[in-house]
């Protein structure tokens, strides 16, 4: 079984951002109960992605490459509205790789940091860019903002 196990922080000021280029990412959620189920367009590529519930900082992870078509039409026609559109970066920090994202339309002001680790117990050096940790706050969840966005909080 393939397991996620990951930290979420918020991030501190721009001195992240001469550290990588961004990509967009596109994504939307099909409701269910007990997973979740995300369809993503990265560029050209499409993803389809189910999550198990979280404990801790880890929940099982299935992540499916699908055919752009395929993906835009899920989107277009299963997915939850609105959809979740944010840049992400990617940054090397001592041995790990930072993912930043950026978030865009009704998250807009949003940018959160997380990084995945092969166990719980791993030590992280946490950069200077990076602020308070999320990791158990479920409204920092993307299928959460899919239904309550920041800009609403």
């Amino acid at each position: 079984m393939a397991k996620e196990i990951e930290r979420k922080f918020l991030v501190n000021g721009d001195s992240w951002r001469q550290l990588a280029e961004g990509s967009l990412y596109r994504q939307g959620y099909i409701s269910s109960e007990g997973a979740t189920v995300r369809i993503r367009i990265i560029g050209n590529q499409g993803y389809l992605t189910i999550k198990g519930p979280t404990v801790n900082f880890s929940r099982s992870e299935f992540e499916y490459l699908i055919p752009l078509a395929d993906a835009q039409e899920m989107l277009d026609t299963l997915c939850d509205r609105p959809f979740i559109e944010k840049t992400r970066y990617k940054i090397a920090w001592t041995g790990l790789t930072w993912e930043i994202d950026e978030f865009a339309g009704v998250n807009q002001g949003l940018i959160l940091a997380e990084v995945e680790l092969t166990d719980e117990a791993q030590q992280v050096e946490i950069p200077h860019w990076i602020g308070t940790e999320v990791t158990g706050d479920p409204r920092y969840f993307n299928s959460y903002l899919v239904k309550h966005p920041f800009t609403q909080w």
